[in-house]
């Protein structure tokens, strides 16, 4: 049951007195001649040309005085000014109109563009209607919430009360459009593959599971379109990309959100050294498509600088750097596990080498990266869908580009290929997941059956759209560039 304030029933009766008059509160047809932003770019003409324009909008300030008002509205496009007077407007349609009308009403406006004696453009109404009455008021002081969640839960408020929010979601799509034009121009196919999966694979996470009645099966949405991107490798298509959802059944963080947009591309013929050389190309093409001048930005109390080349930091020598913590010193599991839980990584009792790894280097490492840096070459146990590198076939040719004090931007890797060394990763893999560990990568037979076939050596990469957005935008929070991120149920 909805909480509704006083002003409600306030707002309630003059829709309803509206109606009483016989007037259209909630009309499907509209006239509009100009948007606002329109009006305001070719404001000199339409003044000189005293042409009647009509204009639709937000009521955003109301300030009567007298027989006149004055009166913001906001089509999205841009704010104007109203000047309505009740000499230009008629006695009636004056009254009805001020009698029912509230800041946050959608109205319908005609007349001609008037410059006030203060100078700003305006619009002298000769006619108006309401076209949408709200029944529930605008947040005044929205940036003074205590509740942050609320801003999220309400997006639409959000939107309306807090002008950097569009400017947020404006950069958002203009970075997914930049992504596009970055992979179209180098002969990428965009593709689409399925959301629902027959086994969660491509990541190592753990899924949300659904049932479909009809094939009395269940599905798991997707949490990685990896497999199946390279199932089309093996078909012969030599560059695509996909940008999409994904959804991991895990924790709720700063940098993690269960319903999440990611791009991946796949290049045959190519290895994680030409990645590496791609990915130091599109982020100055980024940063120059958004408008950002010169090769450095802010994050934080940081100044990035994106200009190539990054630094390379082999996984194992990152340990060692920043935490004094070499792997290869433990050649058994519990040996392991015990100094790395000395040293303060926090995993489950008996986990994988793999995870202990991962753990290790989220603690010790990852943190310490401000400028862009490619972590490579990680342990083969971190890593079931990389090749082997050939000199040292302990760790794989894999990298992580990571920047600003710990955010995984990209992961990228040269793909294994080898059908029957992929079929010993995931059974590696089987082995864990029925030790414990639920977000281990499955068993995955049409796969293997797939790269029997034969796929080309490629190199394959994933970019978090959303960690992207909330980097070049400085939010901290990637809740803020999700228009609607995951919360928990709000208890009325």
């Amino acid at each position: 049951m909805l909480d509704l304030p006083k002003e409600y029933s306030t707002r309630l009766q003059r829709l309803q007195k509206l109606a009483q008059l016989g007037v259209e509160t909630y009309p499907a047809k509209i006239k509009r001649s100009h948007t606002i932003v329109e009006i305001l770019l070719r404001f000199d003409k339409l003044l000189e040309g005293q042409e009647t324009i009509n204009i639709v909008g937000r009521v955003r300030s109301l300030r009567p005085h007298g027989g006149s008002a004055f009166a913001h509205i906001d089509d999205g496009t841009e704010k104007i000014q109203l000047y309505i007077k009740k000499e230009s407007l008629g006695v009636q349609q004056y009254k009805q109109l001020f009698d029912a009308l509230d800041i946050g009403d959608f109205v319908e406006v005609s007349g001609k563009a008037y410059t006030t004696k203060r100078g700003e453009k305006s619009v002298l109404v000769e006619e108006a209607r309401i076209i949408t009455k709200t029944l529930l008021p605008l947040p005044e002081k929205w940036h003074g919430l205590s509740d942050i969640e609320a801003r999220y839960r309400k997006r639409y408020l959000d939107l309306i009360a807090n002008s950097e929010v569009p400017e947020i979601f404006e950069a958002r799509a203009a970075i997914i459009k930049s992504l596009r034009e970055f992979f179209d121009k180098r002969r990428y196919l965009e593709v689409e593959t399925p959301i629902l999966h027959p086994i969660a694979g491509g990541a190592a996470a753990q899924p949300f599971v659904t049932h479909h009645n009809a094939l009395h099966t269940d599905f798991y949405l997707r949490i990685a379109p990896e497999l199946y991107l390279k199932r089309l490798l093996v078909g012969g298509l030599p560059k695509v990309y996909e940008i999409g959802r994904c959804f991991r059944n895990e924790g709720i963080d700063v940098q993690h959100n269960p319903e999440f947009t990611i791009l991946e591309a796949y290049e045959a013929y190519a290895d994680y050294e030409d990645y590496m050389e791609l990915v130091e190309q599109l982020l100055p093409f980024l940063v120059e498509k958004l408008g950002m001048n010169g090769d450095t930005f802010d994050y934080g109390k940081h100044k990035i600088s994106i200009k190539p080349l990054y630094q390379r930091l082999d996984f194992r020598e990152a340990l060692i750097k920043y935490g004094k913590f070499d792997i290869e010193k433990y050649k058994e599991d519990a040996a392991l596990e015990k100094a790395a839980r000395v040293i303060g990584a926090d995993f489950p009792a008996r986990s994988s080498r793999g995870k202990i790894y991962d753990e290790l280097y989220k603690t010790l490492v990852r943190p310490k990266l401000i400028q862009p840096t490619f972590i490579i070459n990680h342990p083969l146990e971190l890593s079931p869908l990389a090749k082997r590198k050939k000199d040292n076939p302990r760790y794989v040719e894999r990298f992580q580009l990571v920047l600003g004090g710990g955010i995984e931007l990209v992961n990228a890797f040269s793909e294994l290929n080898d059908p029957l060394d992929q079929r010993v990763r995931f059974e590696e893999q089987e082995k864990a997941h029925k030790a414990g560990e639920t977000d281990t990568h499955r068993m995955d037979e049409d796969f293997i059956e797939a790269l029997m076939h034969g796929m080309p050596p490629a190199a394959g990469l994933g970019i978090g759209v959303d960690r992207l957005g909330a980097l070049f935008t400085n939010p901290h929070n990637i809740k803020e560039v999700i228009l609607f991120p995951t919360l928990r149920p709000e208890h009325r």
